[in-house]
């Protein structure tokens, strides 16, 4: 069943509206005959279910398996879905995945998988001016911010994205991949530090001295937090640039929040020239995190 483009924009609108990650299908390429031609598009959300067209089985299959890679590793690609006896004489082209297929069409679709993702997310913890510089610098450079602060310390924050009242971190949907920076510098250290390193995010850091953080370690350990979490703790937070100021503590702190993740991006860079087969376009979907869906999906049989 086709959808309409305007159906498509729906979706993706709903879906980043609600912090939704998904991957953008379009078919750019095809040659004989294809069930769809270029400019054709579709939605994969994160659980595999597809709204829009982009083919039939063969297609479907390879669009579902890529999509999910996009979503893993942040990376678009660009792949090539062919019969196999075609792909014999096929020159290498970097940048380019192959897809056999035994579909009965014949024809060759090329279709660009791009992830479309949230903003990284960036949960600043304590009302001190580090704290306040940070938020607003990192939502200049892009950033989702949330603010958990004590309710006396949030008017020191304007444009954010979400505030708690605490340090209660549980609350943040988003905070199994967000960046947690500790800048309470003083006031309930020990609570908001506590609960920054129980909450799973996998970049915890404190503005503090060395000293400071040692003595908090402790304190910690003694009270059964797990040394595990504990050693993960980055202090002091940031690049060590010389930082002075809260403005420059706050920029040597997102330098290295941005340095992390354009580090992760570049470890996971795909593979110039891959060469999967499918036969039939029967292949099974890899889910990559569960989600809910405001749009409606396919699942290739129509």
């Amino acid at each position: 069943m086709k959808q309409h483009p305007e159906d498509i924009i729906d979706c993706m609108a709903r879906m980043k509206g609600d912090g939704q990650p998904f991957a953008l299908a379009t078919v750019v390429r095809t040659e004989d005959a294809t069930a769809a031609k270029a400019g054709a598009k579709a939605v994969v959300r994160a659980d595999g279910t597809v709204v829009g067209w982009i083919g039939g089985g063969c297609t479907l299959g390879a669009v579902r398996k890529t999509a999910a890679q996009v979503l893993s590793d942040g990376q678009a690609r660009l792949i090539r879905v062919r019969p196999k006896d075609r792909l014999v004489d096929e020159p290498a082209e970097a940048g380019v995945e192959l897809h056999k297929n035994a579909c009965p069409s014949g024809g060759t679709v090329e279709v660009f998988v791009e992830p479309i993702l949230p903003h990284p997310a960036l949960i600043v913890a304590g009302g001190s001016p580090v704290a306040r510089a940070l938020a607003e610098l990192g939502r200049g450079a892009g950033f989702a911010i949330t603010v958990a602060a004590l309710p006396e310390d949030q008017a020191g924050f304007t444009e954010v994205d979400a505030r708690i009242d605490g340090f209660d971190l549980t609350q943040v949907p988003v905070v199994g991949t967000g960046y947690v920076v500790v800048a309470t510098q003083g006031k309930r250290d020990r609570e908001a530090l506590a609960a920054a390193l129980s909450c799973g995010a996998p970049y915890v850091a404190f503005v503090g001295s060395r000293k400071k953080t040692a003595t908090l370690r402790e304190a910690l350990l003694q009270s059964g937090l797990p040394a595990e979490q504990i050693n993960a703790l980055r202090a002091p937070a940031g690049l060590d640039i010389g930082a002075a100021t809260p403005e420059e503590i706050a920029l040597s702190i997102l330098a290295e929040i941005v340095q992390e993740r354009r580090l992760a991006t570049r470890s996971a860079q795909p593979p110039a020239v891959q060469i999967e087969e499918l036969e039939g376009g029967s292949m099974e979907s890899r889910i990559v995190s569960p989600v809910l869906g405001a749009c409606h999906g396919n699942d290739g049989r129509h």
